[in-house]
């Protein structure tokens, strides 16, 4: 840990299943002491996306669309000189274009992506990879050596992990049982081996949630709300109130219906992190990450059915397994686990952060320098001990959102309404002095 907590911008992308694992990194890096700022790229998804119901020929489109994120880089600039952080933490598809990435390479601002997809069916690594200080994946070789093959030397393997105060187990009323329980029930898009491997199953007392299963007449009975997207907080009481919970890993190719395949999805520790039992197909990267009768595993499709009829029968044994998982999770398989693994690997590689070991004094300093600044044209007027009582207060509110020393006072008051809570007495005053200069201007 750096001796000083540091200021993280994360970018998160639009949309996604990336997208929350965007918001339990901000969380954890919070509960670590950092100062944690996220650019919210959700709220520009249906702009974007209604680029396409516009009715234009596909090359305008594209061309609409590259300028569109232009933009959004742009807004990413812009919080990155408010905040002026000393990282920015970047997941998969984050809108974060190739000249953004220089642009903070030669303001000095370090950058770090966590590619959390499968590097053989999303290639666009290929292009930004080089770019960024870190790339930390979630796959080992063949992937790393394809990123030394294109400049990219500082790879980390970070597998996925859970956020333990939000994959927890729940209690649930019993309406909420009987909407999301079921003996047999699974979370996740229709991937065609999901769709073969789950007809065998018709007739049983089995949900499927999740989005994607379009075309699919066959398990359109098990389908829950015609294939809705089911968000993360919905997500716990179905795991929840599921007896056995099915996790097979997507695969495009219906040929060989359990994939073989080798990185871990983010499912395996949310629901070990909720004490929910979970039958898992192997993967080659589990050993490192699970000890043996941790989690009940499958190797073939004939094994998964008769595994999930064996569980259904033994609810000790579903029991024991889901205590040992959760017991591994919580110990080494946590958002926060991982983000101080990638903090000491960045300092590994780059060095020390520029401001480590800066003693209070000095840290204080800079704050109140930067308090100066912004009091600069509200102080006119005042008593030279009023003034000075103004920049000392305001060098505490500087500090407490995450701002950088050359933020102005526009940054400190979008960033006090971004925030929620019952604000201070001096939070409450910069915001009035807004509105009045609002009205003086006018």
């Amino acid at each position: 840990m750096p001796s000083a907590p540091l200021r993280i911008l994360v970018v998160l992308p639009m949309y996604g299943g990336s997208l929350p694992i965007g918001r339990y990194c901000a969380h954890a890096l919070e509960e670590m002491g950092h100062h944690v700022r996220t650019f919210e790229a959700p709220l520009m998804y249906s702009a974007f996306a209604g680029l396409q119901s516009l009715g234009l020929p596909q090359a305008q489109t594209a061309q609409l669309e590259n300028s569109f994120l232009q933009v959004v880089s742009q807004a990413v600039w812009a919080q990155v000189q408010a905040q002026e952080p000393h990282l920015v933490l970047a997941l998969a598809q984050a809108p974060i274009g190739r000249s953004l990435l220089q642009r903070l390479k030669r303001a000095g601002v370090r950058t770090a992506m966590w590619f959390v997809e499968d590097h053989t069916v999303f290639q666009y690594w290929r292009a930004y990879a080089p770019l960024y200080d870190v790339f930390a994946i979630i796959q080992k070789q063949p992937f790393m050596s394809l990123l030394a093959g294109v400049g990219q030397n500082n790879y980390l393997y970070l597998p996925m992990a859970a956020q333990p105060d939000f994959h927890k187990p729940v209690v649930l009323s019993p309406e909420e049982r009987r909407e999301y329980g079921a003996d047999i029930g699974f979370l996740g898009a229709g991937y065609p081996n999901r769709r073969l491997a789950f007809r065998p199953l018709l007739g049983r007392n089995f949900k499927i949630w999740g989005s994607d299963w379009e075309g699919e007449s066959l398990l359109a009975a098990q389908v829950q709300r015609g294939g809705a997207r089911i968000d993360a907080a919905e997500s716990v009481k179905i795991y929840n109130a599921t007896t056995v919970n099915l996790n097979l890993h997507s695969s495009i190719h219906a040929t060989d219906l359990v994939s073989h395949g080798d990185f871990v999805n983010p499912r395996t520790f949310e629901l070990a992190a909720m004490n929910a039992f979970q039958l898992l197909d192997e993967r080659s990267l589990l050993a490192e990450l699970f000890a043996p009768g941790e989690l009940a595993t499958f190797g073939t499709i004939e094994e998964f059915y008769a595994k999930i009829e064996y569980f259904l029968a033994h609810p000790q044994e579903r029991s024991a397994y889901a205590a040992r998982a959760r017991a591994r999770v919580l110990r080494d398989h946590t958002y926060r686990h991982r983000m101080q693994t990638l903090l000491e690997f960045i300092v590994e590689r780059l060095g020390p952060w520029s401001e480590a070991g800066v003693d209070a004094h000095k840290e204080e300093s800079r704050h109140i320098a930067a308090a100066a600044q912004l009091a600069q044209s509200l102080s006119q007027g005042l008593t030279p001990e009023l003034a000075a009582n103004l920049v000392a207060t305001m060098s505490g509110t500087v500090e407490r959102l995450g701002l950088g020393p050359h933020a102005d006072f526009d940054a400190v008051v979008a960033a006090l309404r971004a925030r929620s809570g019952v604000l201070d007495e001096m939070e409450t005053c910069l915001l009035f002095l807004d509105e009045w200069r609002k009205q003086y201007t006018k």
